[in-house]
């Protein structure tokens, strides 16, 4: 078993209340972007159930033969986990692990609330796709990394040092052009996070959301931050507002 980066470990916590968390990690990220939030919420007296998606946290190798229906399969696998021991739940996720809380809430209209920190939300031009379809079909299978997209130059993400190519299309094609199909139907409330300067999911997929969103929205700007905001400059901002929604909506 290839060894995981250190800090990249799921984290299952029992609350001392009544009500849980489920948080995810972004596309070639691991827990440690997230932990801050999760412990948050563990302080909170929340049940918290964080894990590694499929291929992540380790080396990018391990990422190449994974595809949306593995990450998703891996959030409700942990959804269910966290629900049979939470009266009401709440879903938190990075950057794709947006994308994964969008497609829980979606899948679960009894989860209570939904927090999204800088989410990858639409479906891509097809000249995007084209173009990684044919970087796939030249005999590429990564790019350059997109992790540790953070303003503060004393942290760091502990992201994988490339991008998978294959595992990238998946997420467009088998996650995102799907799923925007859903959300003028959902109605849980909404607490949106995103950062006006972000090198990795433009601003504009978090106009989209708010803009196609059924239920209620809150949205919060993260001034100070990049991408890896729940690293950064806003992560306090982040932690608080988190648990204030969700101590709101589990009420």
């Amino acid at each position: 078993m290839t060894t995981l980066i250190p800090g990249a470990d799921p984290w299952s916590h029992i609350g001392e209340g009544p009500h849980g968390a489920l948080v995810l990690h972004g596309f070639t990220g691991n827990p440690g972007s997230m932990r801050g939030v999760a412990e948050a919420l563990a302080a909170a007296g929340f049940h918290v159930e964080m894990p590694l998606l499929p291929g992540h946290g380790t080396v990018v190798e391990d990422m190449l033969p994974t595809r949306w229906a593995d990450w998703a399969g891996a959030a409700e696998a942990a959804y269910l986990a966290i629900a049979g021991r939470a009266d009401k739940v709440i879903v938190v996720g990075l950057s794709m692990g947006g994308a994964l809380t969008l497609r829980i809430g979606a899948d679960h209209p009894e989860v209570a609330g939904l927090v999204c920190i800088n989410p990858a939300t639409q479906p891509q031009a097809p000249e995007v796709v084209a173009m990684l379809q044919g970087m796939i079909d030249s005999g590429t299978e990564v790019m350059p990394a997109i992790g540790s997209d953070i303003a503060d130059p004393d942290a760091h993400e502990s992201a994988y040092d490339a991008t998978p190519l294959r595992p990238l299309l998946s997420l467009v094609n088998d996650g995102l052009t799907p799923l925007a199909a859903e959300y003028p139907r959902m109605r849980q409330p909404l607490l949106l996070l995103s950062s006006p300067q972000d090198h990795v999911v433009e601003p504009a997929a978090s106009d989209y959301l708010e803009a196609s969103y059924g239920g209620p929205v809150e949205r919060i700007l993260l001034e100070l931050s990049y991408h890896v905001a729940t690293q950064d400059f806003d992560k306090e901002l982040i932690f608080a507002s988190t648990v204030a929604f969700a101590q709101r909506v589990t009420t």
